[in-house]
């Protein structure tokens, strides 16, 4: 097995790294990762139906697509990833068990009393401090977990948060669970670099010296891959499953109600309700929005040089974009 530390903490970059060593490598790999902050959505998810859009956009946090299904997790550097890769079949099923037990192993030798619970969980006292998924590639299988070690729950409990009476869909939908990270758990202080060691060391069963880094030719093929995949809104927002949006909010014209259509990230349908008064029909507007990305930056660039006032008196650019989300 190869075990590679990976200091890279580009989200994509370690997106687009498991992508490389999970379908252009026949090593069998444990790597250690962090990202900065962002958010993960799992390949199934409608992506702003994950998020508090408001709260990412105002804080810059990069939001990406993972290869593998379940929930969206919050990932800051605070927080640990870990990903196995072996080769195997798909008669095998999923094994959650197989590959998070080394991480319990190492847990328990650092004094901390964890378990596995669920289908994919760890705990720690009944709360969560990792959430496990898996993707299949051929004969290969990726697993991949988050070990909330020092996370900032605060951006984490913010990040995710979303008004879930504003989207309609059956795309997979997060989970909420209550949250520890294991630094408060741990019998001595330890930092996450510190934390980071110990797990390699455990897991490898080997010394420090047979830990390696990815190649130069290695990581040039794996930005190439972030580039075209894991760094592209088609893929990080225009890959969600379809979905139906609806928003009343009140502006300074009146109430608005938006009921939106989307399929591949684009609106297909787009109905304004709403008490404020107008001169033209609103029906203008509503062509006007249809086949616009669901992209706060693309219908600000949609709307911009049409005068509002005359169709929604009283409701500016930015509260008809601010509704529209």
């Amino acid at each position: 097995m190869r075990y590679i530390e990976n200091t890279v903490t580009d989200p994509a970059f370690n997106m687009a790294a498991e992508e490389w060593l999970l379908t252009e490598t026949d090593d069998e790999v444990f790597m250690l990762w962090r990202n900065e902050p962002c958010i993960l959505i799992g390949r199934n998810q409608n992506t702003l139906s994950q998020i508090d859009e408001r709260f990412v956009r105002d804080r810059n946090i990069p939001v990406v697509r993972r290869m593998s299904g379940g929930g969206a997790v919050f990932n800051d550097l605070g927080n640990v990833n870990f990903t196995f890769i072996a080769n195997g079949s798909a008669d095998d099923g999923l094994d959650f068990q197989r590959f998070t037990t080394p991480i319990l192993k190492a847990l328990r030798g650092m004094g901390v009393a964890c378990s596995f619970e669920g289908r994919n969980d760890l705990l720690i006292d009944g709360k969560k401090f990792s959430g496990n998924a898996q993707h299949m590639h051929k004969n290969r299988i990726l697993h991949h977990g988050t070990l909330l070690f020092s996370a900032d729950m605060a951006d984490l409990s913010g990040a995710l948060r979303v008004d879930p009476e504003k989207f309609r869909d059956k795309a997979v939908k997060s989970v909420t669970s209550r949250v520890t990270n294991i630094a408060s758990h741990l019998p001595s202080p330890m930092s996450v670099t510190e934390f980071i060691e110990a797990l390699m060391t455990v897991v490898s069963q080997q010394a420090a010296n047979t830990i390696v880094s990815l190649s130069d030719e290695e990581v040039a093929a794996i930005n190439g891959i972030a580039d075209a995949r894991y760094r592209t809104w088609d893929w990080n927002f225009g890959r969600s499953p379809a979905y139906d949006f609806t928003r009343t909010v009140r502006t300074s014209g009146g109430l608005l109600e938006v009921h939106l259509e989307i399929e591949k990230g684009r609106i297909t349908s787009a109905r304004l309700f709403g008490d404020y008064f107008g001169i033209y029909a609103i029906s203008d507007i509503e062509q006007l929005l249809e086949g616009c990305l669901h992209d706060r930056t693309a219908l600000e660039q949609r709307l911009a040089g049409v005068s509002l006032d005359e169709y929604m008196m009283g409701v500016s650019r930015s509260a008809l974009v601010d509704a529209l989300f």
